[in-house]
């Protein structure tokens, strides 16, 4: 008797015992599904901002004054670039060790904070040099000044603890708030040709300045009186690996506008801007989903969950390619109709760049998944530092073989060539575990979609609708296919997200039934 009343109670511990963990794992799984909406939706705000108000702007600057701010944008990256010292994406992972100890959360932060502000100092001081000693920025040093206040505001705001903490909800409310403020601000402010400086001071704003409620709002999580047993020491190899990386990944982001800048004109960079104004906008749905599972992957690597790693990551590297494909191939197909009603028919020289750079939202969707989310969980930092050193050299080989000949097109071949250079040196650091992820792919079956899609769409293009109606109707008929043929097919992620979608409105509509 006794020894079945042990069996028994047993059973119910275990019984409990699995009931926790499916209750935990389903827990994560609703957290991580809540924190891609939030991101997504904060990170679609981000360049969702400058579309809305770019079509307006782009009329009013003319090539000219949106390539000044531009060139200042781009320049001004370099700064922040050494003044953030590789910690926007260190911090996340740092924190998220520590995230369950407030005082070594404070002390981490604390460090991280303090790095960021001397470093913050350094970058301001080589500005002021910049300013005074080179001539092609002299004679704007008013518009410089305003767009470096983003330094100041990145590093005061510790956007990395919030991430790290997965404080996605808190971060995309006050953005969009701003983002708001700043877009009655635009049109507002800026009616000529001259407004570009208000135009750029606009732009920071709704971009950073709602990093001040960060830093007033960061001791519900950190404690604000020192702690003490500080070592800045023990962050500086990361750091400088992050810092590295950074560097690469930012000289062939920004290094194309810069010595358009340089090597052309403002209205080059202008008619740049305007292609790679749509490209970042969606660069940043296709990688919304990316950034919240750099804390979620670097816990599991850390506890030696590498089954639960593989999955996430390998479904992740699988929506990348289902995003990003038809995004790519329809805005190669009707890129012209997108830059005209975006820009106006005065930006016609930037739609061959659009269309040649349209295929890196695959390739930065793919890199974005090896390496920031494999590779540096694993602890591979310094293959995703070689594939970007790579990158950035043949970025800067080909810029300056082909910008002085053919501008912002000689800009764009640069920008694609580098991404896949980075994609080719990632997939060999990663060997099985890339070749993996990339092989449970139903490629064949995407690309029948594409066909079909496209198909369906390229005869609304001699109907003469005009740009809009021409955009719209297109987009439903090449992603409506598209999408349709992968249910009718069960590919499994899309099926999984319908039927997810579906259960969803079932519930609700049962809830507003019962009332």
């Amino acid at each position: 008797m006794e020894v079945n009343n042990n069996l028994s109670r047993r059973g119910i511990f275990d019984k409990k015992r699995k009931t926790k963990q499916t209750d935990a794992m389903e827990k994560a799984g609703k957290s991580l599904k809540m924190n891609f909406v939030m991101n997504a939706i904060l990170t679609m705000s981000s360049f969702v901002f400058p579309m809305i108000t770019f079509p307006y702007v782009s009329r009013i600057l003319l090539p000219a004054g949106l390539g000044k701010v531009s060139f200042a944008t781009s320049l001004i990256s370099y700064f922040g670039l050494f003044a953030q010292l590789g910690i926007p994406v260190y911090g996340i992972r740092a924190c998220a060790v520590v995230r369950d100890d407030r005082e070594k959360l404070t002390r981490t932060a604390h460090e991280l904070l303090l790095i960021n502000l001397i470093m913050t100092a350094i970058s301001y001081g080589g500005l002021a040099l910049a300013l005074l000693f080179v001539p092609r920025l002299r004679g704007e040093r008013i518009l410089y000044i305003i767009v470096s206040s983003n330094i100041l505001f990145t590093s005061i705001g510790m956007e990395w603890i919030y991430k790290a903490l997965e404080r996605y909800a808190y971060i995309t409310v006050r953005s969009i708030i701003f983002k708001l403020a700043a877009l009655a601000a635009m049109f507002l402010l800026v009616h000529r040709q001259s407004d570009y400086v208000v135009y750029g001071g606009i732009t920071i704003f709704a971009a950073s300045a709602s990093n001040i409620l960060n830093f007033v709002n960061v001791h519900k999580y950190i404690d604000r009186k020192p702690v003490g047993g500080y070592c800045l020491s023990r962050h500086a190899k990361p750091v400088s690996v992050f810092f590295a990386m950074s560097c690469a990944a930012t000289v062939y982001t920004h290094l194309d506008t810069v010595m358009l800048g340089f090597m052309a004109s403002d209205t080059d960079v202008g008619y740049y801007n305007a292609a790679v104004k749509i490209k970042t906008v969606l660069v940043s749905i296709v990688t919304s989903l990316g950034t919240v599972l750099l804390p979620r992957v670097s816990c599991y690597v850390r506890q030696g969950l590498m089954e639960d790693f593989r999955r996430i990551t390998r479904k992740a590297v699988n929506f990348v390619v289902l995003v990003a494909s038809p995004l790519a191939l329809y805005f190669i197909f009707f890129a012209e109709e997108g830059i005209y009603f975006l820009s106006g028919f005065g930006y016609v020289d930037s739609v061959v760049p659009m269309r040649i750079i349209m295929p890196t939202l695959l390739l930065i969707g793919i890199t974005n998944i090896l390496g920031t989310q494999m590779l540096v969980p694993m602890g591979k930092e310094t293959m995703v530092l070689y594939s970007e050193i790579a990158g950035a050299i043949v970025d800067i080989i080909i810029n300056t073989v082909l910008i002085p000949r053919f501008a912002s097109v000689g800009a764009a071949w640069g920008t694609l060539a580098a991404e896949f250079v980075v994609l080719l040196v990632q997939c060999y650091a990663l060997g099985n575990e890339g070749a993996k992820a990339l092989k449970q792919i139903h490629y064949f079956r995407i690309a029948i979609a594409l066909v079909l899609g496209t198909v369906a769409s390229m005869g609304v293009k001699i109907l003469g609708f005009g740009n809009f109606l021409t955009l719209l109707i297109s987009a439903v008929l090449f992603f409506g296919i598209y999408g349709l043929f992968l249910l009718l097919t069960r590919e499994p992620l899309v099926l999984e997200i319908f039927n997810q979608a579906f259960d969803r409105i079932k519930g609700k509509t049962r809830k507003c039934l019962k009332r």
